[in-house]
């Protein structure tokens, strides 16, 4: 008996193309109950700002949806459950000279597939200090930023992405490198990314959601098909996550206009069946769908204090 056809034609199976999570997080969302299916911002027309001056010369910062570690906030260490008491709903800054333990359990990350044990995969920093150790950059910023994972596009666009903007300036950033995670993240970084190449900084966002960070429609974008959680690079993978800001970098000196995806090189796994799991409610009985209701229900309400706080 010959082979089937897609094995004869070396065809990859269907599954092995970008996960589709504008439309997993809607089917999701409805079977759960929630019936209005939320508005991915998506835009057309895109701002570009070209590089002022060489890389070599330039003042580089990170802006991260990543959250500063706080033991008062419950569990937040890797394989902890969506967090939501950890979230935060202001910009933050911190020092690049300084160590940070940033942490991702407040967000929508791909719990079955990420391990979250390697903040390396969602905060570049270390990678950025050694550019800067090689001349491939001209320096690190002084501060580094964090972005609110916002579901109001009115807040990300009117508050947090001129606040983040204001701030760059103010540290006389000159190039901004964003790494988003879950696919709010990816829709908050686009947003950002967009305020501040409009307000002069060129800017390249790392990320694993190719369609929400597309439909967006950002300057730059480096696509890595990871599972969300690792837009830096893969998890204890050294070559990877230097590999990875590299590619970010010549995007932002190379690309010749807006819109530019370039896709990593880099493959997860030989098997891309981990594609067909993050809110696959076809993997889904009626008895997880309604555990997960209570369980969102429940983190909203966490969620919701805390921003009244």
């Amino acid at each position: 008996m010959s082979a089937p056809l897609d094995e004869q034609l070396g065809f990859a199976p269907d599954y092995d193309s970008p996960v589709p999570y504008m439309q997993r997080t809607r089917d999701y969302y409805a079977a759960i109950g929630y019936t209005t299916p939320y508005r991915w911002a998506h835009y057309v027309d895109t701002p570009f700002y070209q590089l002022k001056k060489p890389l070599a010369q330039s003042r580089v910062t990170i802006i991260t949806t990543a959250a500063p570690y706080d033991p008062a906030k419950g569990d937040q260490g890797p394989g902890a459950a969506y967090n939501g008491g950890a979230k935060f709903y202001k910009v933050y800054d911190g020092d690049t000279g300084k160590q940070h333990d940033l942490r991702i359990s407040h967000i929508g990350y791909d719990r079955k597939h990420t391990t979250a044990t390697d903040s390396g995969t969602w905060f570049p920093l270390p990678q950025l200090l050694k550019a800067k150790a090689k001349g491939r950059i001209g320096e690190v910023a002084p501060r580094f930023f964090g972005a609110p994972t916002n579901r109001s596009h009115r807040v990300t666009i009117d508050v947090d992405a001129p606040d983040i903007l204001a701030r760059c300036l103010d540290d006389k950033v000159d190039v901004a490198v964003l790494v988003p995670n879950c696919p709010v993240c990816h829709q908050t970084s686009a947003l950002v990314a967009r305020h501040l190449e409009a307000g002069g900084i060129p800017t390249v966002v790392m990320g694993c959601a190719k369609d929400i960070v597309e439909h967006a429609s950002v300057p730059r974008f480096l696509f890595s098909d990871f599972p969300l959680g690792n837009s830096a690079g893969k998890p204890h993978d050294i070559e990877s996550q230097a590999l990875t800001l590299e590619l970010a970098l010549g995007l932002l000196e190379h690309a010749s206009g807006a819109r530019t995806t370039m896709q990593s090189p880099l493959r997860w796994s030989e098997d891309a069946s981990w594609k067909l799991d993050y809110n696959n409610i076809a993997q889904m009985s009626p008895e997880e769908l309604a555990r997960r209701r209570a369980e969102f229900d429940k983190q909203k309400e966490i969620a919701r204090g805390n921003r009244a706080a």
